[in-house]
């Protein structure tokens, strides 16, 4: 075995010199690993939001086309990284190897089960067979093997948790994490997509930041994740509303705040065309919050300017120091908030 780069880039096929991320093509030859990288037996696949979106339109719901998107995707690339989306995922598995170099290093060993949390877009990624779409829960069972790379983040899957749930919640754990940074007491938020999974835990780590004297708004699109919204108890005010048509969205945020708009606005949805929404409900000196894949940065940089809005505008990072113990540890606080996504996802 020999020593790769700790950010993986040894692994990249295509266009040379770039990051795993950026490459068009990894190589996933799983029959050695280098002497600082993790292989790992993959077990279900949790794809990135607005990915599966995508795929399942183009598929027009049917599983077995989004299953052979999927493994075309991770043919030709060596991961499973959306050309359309530029997104991946993550997903869960049992660590089969370890290179020597990092023996002792990380606290983990061969046989534990974890939860990468690092986009399936970076990760060399080999596809044997995949046995189920759940379409309901935007994820895949599969029989496969995966690299994570030295510098690459995982979590230890809690024992206290069911793996599903704690795959769903490690995949936005950044959200609830970041939620917690930029709220302050008194503030009013408003969250565009509250019904999904993120935007769940947004809001309870909202609501808990904002206090009494803040106030948090939820926005859902259908009926059903509006619903979700009034029956989490999280959010003061809540609407449905299509986040697309932001001058629609813009005057209901204005009548609810009584014209002063919102001090922080999360973004999670999951479809694009929704930055402009998120930047006029938001007050100036204002934080714009996209933690959603299908923010158009471009759109959303000139729109703000087009219309005089000097907001601070933050890319959704999904990664925070310690963000998978902050979200795994909202659902032990909250019977609610847990009850709702033992619905959702189990």
């Amino acid at each position: 075995m020999a020593m790769g780069s700790p950010f993986g880039t040894h692994r990249v096929i295509e266009p040379p010199g770039v990051m795993p991320q950026a490459a068009w093509k990894l190589n996933n030859n799983m029959d050695s690993i280098y002497d600082n990288e993790i292989l790992v037996k993959v077990e279900r696949l949790n794809i990135d939001a607005a990915s599966f979106t995508h795929l399942e339109e183009e598929a027009k719901g049917d599983p077995q086309k989004i299953a052979g998107q999927i493994k075309r995707i991770v043919k030709e690339r060596g991961k499973m990284h959306n050309p359309v989306t530029g997104s991946g995922g993550m997903f869960i598995g049992t660590v089969k190897a370890m290179g020597p170099a990092l023996k002792g290093k990380f606290d983990i060993k061969e046989g534990d089960r974890i939860a990468s949390l690092v986009s399936l877009s970076l990760t060399p990624l080999l596809l044997k067979r995949i046995k189920k779409i759940d379409v309901a829960k935007d994820q895949v069972e599969v029989d496969g093997l995966a690299i994570l790379f030295e510098s690459g983040v995982f979590a230890k899957l809690p024992p206290d948790l069911p793996d599903m749930l704690s795959l769903a919640i490690l995949d936005v754990a950044g959200a609830p994490a970041q939620t917690a940074r930029l709220v302050k007491p008194g503030d009013t938020v408003f969250i565009i997509g509250a019904g999904g999974k993120s935007g769940l835990l947004c809001l309870y780590e909202a609501k808990r930041r904002a206090g009494v004297t803040g106030q948090v708004i939820g926005l859902g699109h259908s009926e059903e994740s509006t619903k979700r919204i009034a029956e989490s108890g999280f959010a003061d005010l809540f609407f449905q509303g299509d986040a697309t048509k932001p001058l629609e969205i813009y005057q209901k945020i204005r009548e609810l705040t009584h014209g002063k708009l919102a001090d922080v606005t999360i973004n999670c949805v999951n479809i694009p065309g929704t930055e402009m929404a998120s930047i006029m409900s938001t007050r100036d000196g204002g934080i714009v919050y996209f933690f959603s894949m299908a923010t158009n940065f471009t759109a959303a940089a000139l729109g703000a300017e087009g219309i005089g809005k000097d907001v601070t505008m933050i890319i959704g990072n999904g990664y925070a120091r310690g963000h998978d113990k902050i979200a795994l540890n909202l659902l032990r606080e909250s019977p609610q908030l847990r009850q709702m996504f033992e619905k959702m996802f189990l």
